[in-house]
């Protein structure tokens, strides 16, 4: 009984593959951003599906790049990778992001973000609830 105890956490996730990928890994497959936002940022699924909870992305934006207002449904738990970004959430003052750093998005907090002229702009971002992303418009 004891050692079916000890091994029975390591049993529930046996059908799970652990990863380790990089950023310019032939692996991953990029794909368009929702059409809101301007040409040039991509995502790259990293493990999960979009449609249910957690899951992991990678979000690429080139240097001297808008990321237009928009909010999610789920909390953003984010590593940026490369580049710098600032990030501002409405009612909050502009947070700069730099490589290394991690930052943490509210559940549907509508935001604006521009990654800085040189290096692209790659995001971590980990998910809580399914992906979705949906454009705000300005106050008139």
């Amino acid at each position: 009984m004891t050692l079916f105890v000890l091994f029975a956490p390591a049993l529930t996730h046996a059908g799970e593959r652990a990863l380790v990928i990089a950023t310019d890994s032939k692996e991953l497959q990029w794909g368009p951003c929702p059409a809101f936002i301007p040409k040039g940022c991509e995502i790259a699924i990293l493990q999960g599906d979009p449609a249910k909870n957690n899951l992991d992305i990678f979000f690429k934006v080139p240097g001297d790049f808008e990321i237009p207002h928009h909010l999610h449904t789920s909390q953003e738990r984010m590593v940026l990778v490369s580049g710098t970004l600032d990030v501002k959430y409405d009612n909050q003052p502009m947070a700069t992001i730099k490589t290394g750093e991690y930052a943490y998005g509210p559940a549907r907090l509508p935001h604006t973000a521009y990654c800085h002229k040189g290096a692209d702009c790659i995001l971590y971002i980990g998910f809580v609830a399914p992906l979705d992303a949906m454009p705000v418009k300005a106050a008139e």
